[in-house]
């Protein structure tokens, strides 16, 4: 019976897919990304026909273990620039450290400034860092994972959404620029984004999202305290 269910749910998963990849294709609205299409037609699937998260989750569980590999697979394009790394080594670990620091306090300072209590604003500071490595900060941290994967999302989508307009009003056009900003702040989101614009910004996101897992690794603890203590 739950081979059966897991089965639909994969089978149903990547159907909606594929259509809101077709979408996308004739549609380029960034609030169309196949992503977040594919999660609003699932939530509506399971709404109108009564389904739990826990039944959807027999299978989706199944595609969630795939993130993992995906994101260790954005290892290949960044080995074939790796020697953009050697020449602009600095001014992307810089970038991508101050992009770090400002989302985790950008999302604090919003989550204090709106009351929100403490389980939120600790499961609120890894954010913009990519859901596996998110989860276990935030569990490090004393936060809720269900809360810290619901923020994860929001950033990822936000950044996707609204990120390239922002680069576009400021004129940024830089191939390695784009890829570093979508890559810190979208973590895996915006580094598939940047697939848009080529190898080149695909490498530079892949690079900014590992920067900022390593490197929210240890300020989030030194946020916490300097909030706390």
């Amino acid at each position: 019976m739950n081979i059966g269910i897991a089965l639909l749910m994969i089978v149903m998963t990547l159907a909606l897919y594929v259509v809101a990849s077709l979408l996308y294709k004739h549609v380029r609205i960034s609030i169309l990304i196949p992503v977040l299409t594919t999660t609003f037609m699932i939530v509506v699937i399971l709404l109108l026909t009564h389904t739990s998260y826990s039944t959807y989750m027999i299978g989706g569980e199944w595609i969630s273990k795939l993130m993992g590999p995906a994101v260790v697979a954005l290892a290949y394009p960044l080995y074939r620039q790796r020697h953009l790394f050697k020449q602009y080594g600095l001014s992307i670990l810089g970038s991508s450290l101050i992009g770090v620091v400002v989302g985790m306090l950008s999302g604090v300072g919003m989550a204090l400034v709106l009351g929100f209590s403490e389980p939120y604003i600790i499961s609120i500071i890894p954010k913009s860092v990519t859901t596996p490595v998110a989860l276990q900060i935030s569990n490090n941290l004393g936060g809720e994972a269900s809360l810290t994967s619901v923020f994860v999302m929001i950033a990822g989508f936000t950044g996707v959404i609204l990120g390239l307009g922002c680069l576009k009003l400021f004129r940024v056009k830089n191939a390695i620029s784009v890829g570093i900003a979508l890559g810190v702040s979208s973590h895996a989101l915006g580094t598939a984004k940047a697939l848009e614009h080529g190898e080149i910004a695909v490498s530079m996101g892949s690079l900014a999202l590992t920067i900022s897992a390593i490197v929210s690794s240890f300020i989030g603890p030194l946020i916490l305290v300097a909030i706390y203590h």
